[in-house]
């Protein structure tokens, strides 16, 4: 897989982790975390994998994602970064997230979303000095 068709993959699954049906389902966030998934919340609290399979999976929130990039780490290993606009808390967040590819299907194995000041504009905007 190339790069083009890798960013635009993982950029579809930390999309799915932002849809209703993919947060409140056990099932579907089990197939999307790896069994030693962990996160650091921007909410300062630490989260594994059993913590987000429950009842009520990891919440309802209409977010938005912007400005996503890769940075390759190793063969099967990316870490993904992007801004994050949680419209239901009214909070923007810069979001990593490490994917590894595990039997051929990337799963997320680590997650960190810390809060951000600064709201999202977008990139065209020249006077903006990020």
């Amino acid at each position: 897989m190339d790069n083009i068709s890798l960013k635009d993959h993982l950029l579809q699954l930390e999309e799915e982790l932002l849809k209703p049906d993919v947060r409140t389902s056990p099932e579907e966030l089990s197939k999307r975390l790896a069994d030693d998934f962990f996160e650091f919340g921007s909410s300062g609290n630490i989260f594994y994998k059993q913590d987000c399979i429950g009842e009520g999976g990891i919440g309802v929130r209409n977010m938005t994602l912007h400005d996503f990039e890769i940075h390759p780490l190793s063969e099967g290993v990316v870490l993904t970064t992007y801004r994050l606009f949680d419209e239901t808390k009214m909070v923007h967040t810069l979001r990593s997230s490490i994917w590894k590819r595990v039997n051929d299907v990337w799963q997320m194995f680590f997650h960190q979303g810390t809060p951000s000041s600064r709201p999202y504009i977008p990139k065209e905007d020249t006077n903006y000095h990020g």
